[in-house]
């Protein structure tokens, strides 16, 4: 549970005093619209990733397989762009308070976002094999 308000508290203060330094994000707003945003990024994210994984899954199925010389390499290379999309749709959600020139400052406040779930998901891999362990 601290590590999800700890990820809330770092995506909301990234809105607030990263995302103006970023040329061509605007955030207008206090904190608790940052907090906000937070939120709707975390539950959009959630849907985009959604989303990606059943149009994957449902690629690969329909062409048995096939899809998969296609999908593969563009999980492995586009996987940082998911955050961009989440961006990209809050901001359709909060025009008043978030909006973006285009998609290379989309895509450089997903790396800020990326980073920000990459650093505070960090023990879950130490968790899953302490559950092995006591598992076994």
């Amino acid at each position: 549970m601290t590590r999800h308000l700890m990820r809330l508290a770092l995506t909301a203060g990234a809105f607030y005093f990263l995302f103006p330094l970023i040329p061509g994000a605007h955030f207008e707003g206090n904190f608790a619209h940052a907090l906000l945003a937070g939120i709707l990024f975390a539950i959009l994210g959630w849907c985009v990733e959604f989303f990606a994984i059943a149009v994957s899954a449902i690629l690969t199925i329909g062409t048995l397989g096939m899809a998969l010389i296609l999908l593969i390499p563009a999980w492995l290379f586009g996987f940082w762009l998911l955050p961009a999309c989440a961006l990209r749709l809050v901001a359709d959600f909060m025009p008043a308070v978030l909006s973006f020139s285009g998609w290379m400052p989309a895509i450089a406040g997903g790396l800020i976002m990326l980073f920000i779930g990459v650093i505070t998901s960090g023990d879950i891999h130490v968790r899953v094999r302490n559950n092995h362990r006591a598992a076994a």
